[in-house]
């Protein structure tokens, strides 16, 4: 056979959930420059959120769209709207559910061209995903008086834990904080710090390790971001605390997200849908680039995300093709086009 006719397999698949809104047009925008950056890959286009019910599924997470990330472990996921008010279940937390993605991962730092009220931030902050007080378990116990209940379970505190350490360590990352509530909590939040201090004594005593009470965590992070650099938390804790930090520097649409567990990974934008700017080829793409980058990573690419990373901070630092969100006029495809023309 000649070679030339041979059929050219990817080799690897990776799952693409355009998502709704702006959704698609940052999902292609990050395609182009994952592909442009020298990945082989295959992309298996899936929907979820309000697309998926356009499209005449019955759930904003469709089955297909389920098993698809269960066989190719890996998801790059644009935003979704979840309908309000239609008992529909949020995409994102089903996903993290069905498919045990328990460390949610927000790195977060500072980006040239993207001007803040803060410098040198660079932290990574690690949430627990799966219980806390979003176990969703509520109880009316007299009319008037309702009660939620904050699970911890040594399993999942434990997890997490381990999980941050390792991601540290691997990282080269010199330090770990807890942001925690045991004073108040001493039973479940008591639990995640044993763990936790367990984790940093057996496992990794080479990394720093630090806990604070979480409001004076919180205060020392709008005084001085800079001195933190992993943060660990439960799941209530690390939602707040993730999106804060992302506003230090510049909010939702420059810092990246992931949901990782042992079996399956889903890197997503965390910003919304917006649904008013949505079609009109001028939304920033920046947050599903990065995101890529981090998926790179994930999966033993990380040359590849390395020169997109690269090429980004190029785009940003220079400043003359940025999005109207960074205060320039570029386009979606224009500023996509801007990091390609850098690789």
């Amino acid at each position: 056979m000649d070679h030339s006719e041979e059929i050219h397999m990817p080799k690897r698949t990776i799952v693409l959930i355009p998502g709704d809104g702006i959704g698609p047009e940052v999902t292609v925008a990050g395609r182009r420059v994952i592909e442009a950056a020298g990945l082989d890959v295959h992309w298996e286009v899936l929907p979820a959120g309000a697309a998926a019910l356009e499209q005449g599924f019955d759930n904003v997470l469709p089955e297909q769209t389920v098993d698809a990330i269960r066989t190719h472990k890996v998801a790059l996921k644009g935003p979704v709207t979840t309908p309000v008010g239609k008992g529909f279940k949020s995409v994102n937390v089903q996903l993290r559910q069905r498919l045990n993605l328990y460390a949610a991962v927000r790195p977060v730092r500072n980006l040239a061209g993207v001007k803040t009220r803060y410098e040198g931030v660079d932290m990574v902050i690690v949430r627990e995903n799966t219980e806390g007080l979003y176990s969703g378990i509520e109880n009316e116990i007299v009319p008037g008086v309702v009660t939620s209940l904050k699970v911890a379970s040594e399993t999942a505190c434990t997890r997490i834990s381990r999980y941050a350490f390792r991601y540290a360590n691997r990282r080269h990352r010199r330090k770990i904080t807890v942001f925690h509530k045991a004073n108040i909590m001493k039973l479940s939040d008591g639990l995640f710090l044993k763990c936790a201090r367990k984790v940093h004594e057996e496992e990794y005593p080479n990394i720093e390790y630090d806990e604070l009470i979480i409001d004076a965590g919180c205060m020392k992070l709008v005084q001085n971001p800079g001195v933190f650099d992993v943060l660990l938390m439960e799941n209530l804790y690390g939602d707040l605390v993730s999106d804060l930090c992302a506003g230090l520097v510049g909010g939702l649409g420059v810092v990246p997200g992931s949901n990782i567990g042992d079996d399956a990974a889903v890197f997503e934008a965390v910003h919304g849908s917006a649904p008013d700017i949505a079609g009109k080829g001028f939304a920033n793409p920046l947050a599903v680039i990065m995101s890529g980058v981090m998926m790179l990573n994930h999966i033993h690419e990380e040359a590849t995300g390395q020169r997109i990373k690269k090429a980004y901070d190029v785009v940003l630092a220079k400043g003359t093709t940025l999005t109207r969100d960074l205060g320039g006029t570029a386009s979606t495809d224009q500023f996509a086009d801007a990091i390609i023309a850098e690789l």
